[in-house]
């Protein structure tokens, strides 16, 4: 995470509101914005070289590396090549998923069925979303949300705390416009986002706990896409899952895209470091619209 912490009260003049109001909308009472010296790939570096360490494998063990990213320093190439080569000189093969906020989750999905074949694959989303909104009143509904970051997975044929069992994608892209990047800006209708996300997201952990032969109460930690407070909670309540199992960080770092769902999977098994005794489920939604859910178990 960056180090430079944006409160709400600091951020509430620029945009016209009072301070209880952004945590009203959204549930978030600080962000991270990145320094000027700060790139996608730096951010990315960083949690990659966290990642692997903690796993005990080495750059040149990778045998691909995926990269999330709706915010990258050039539209093309994206930031996967240059994490490849600042992580290692081997010639590791490094893709991007320029897919704002659900692109982790398309991620995991991925690596979890090319792994068998690819080796040890990392899985990284890095976003500085600072650099796409405005932060007038005109963009308050979407300055008061993001933040920057960058978390990392490494999904391994072999080892891990945790197994992928099933994963499911799906895309609509009837209603992209209603989320989108366009010059350099985030645009989201806010309330098309909510209703499709309320819906979408608990449709594709409901779409693996039926064909898993799970029920909901069998989940031990719902993992998702930090987006928003409000949205966690009615999830919570779609699924009919105690809110104290989605776990959250949402108030300190608000959203922070692709990197949120794997910075709050990160902060909650290092809260969490005894071996696994109930299932994980991820779930994200984001720009596309593109949405889906992976299912872990204990390995």
């Amino acid at each position: 995470m960056p180090e430079r912490i944006v409160t709400n009260d600091e951020l509430a003049p620029r945009l016209s509101v009072e301070p209880d109001w952004i945590f009203s909308q959204s549930g978030i009472r600080e962000r991270r914005y990145a320094a000027p010296t700060d790139t996608v790939a730096s951010l990315g570096q960083a949690a990659a070289l966290d990642c692997l360490a903690r796993a005990k494998v080495a750059p040149d063990d990778l045998g691909l590396i995926l990269v999330a990213s709706g915010s990258p320093d050039r539209f093309c190439p994206g930031p996967a090549s240059t994490i490849a080569s600042l992580l290692s000189p081997a010639l590791t093969p490094a893709l991007d998923v320029p897919v704002a906020s659900a692109g982790s989750l398309a991620g995991l999905a991925l690596a979890s069925r090319l792994t068998a074949t690819m080796g040890n694959i990392l899985v990284i989303g890095s976003e500085i979303m600072s650099r796409r909104i405005d932060s007038s009143p005109e963009g308050r509904n979407t300055a008061i949300l993001f933040g920057d970051g960058a978390g990392a997975a490494l999904v391994s044929p072999n080892e891990g705390f945790a197994r992928i069992v099933d994963s499911c994608l799906h895309t609509d892209g009837n209603s992209a416009e209603a989320l989108a990047v366009h010059h350099d800006r985030v645009h989201m209708e806010g309330a098309v986002i909510i209703r499709h996300a309320t819906r979408r997201m608990p449709q594709a952990m409901v779409e693996l706990l039926e064909r898993n032969g799970l029920p909901a109460e069998a989940i031990g930690t719902f993992l998702l896409h930090q987006a928003n407070l409000n949205l966690i909670t009615r999830i919570a309540q779609t699924m009919k899952a105690p809110l104290e199992r989605f776990f959250a960080n949402i108030d300190r770092y608000g959203n922070t895209s692709s990197a949120s769902m794997l910075i709050a999977a990160a902060e909650w098994r290092e809260a969490n470091p005894a071996p696994l005794t109930a299932p994980l489920m991820f779930s994200a939604f984001g720009v596309g619209l593109n949405w889906g859910a992976v299912l872990a178990v204990p390995a």
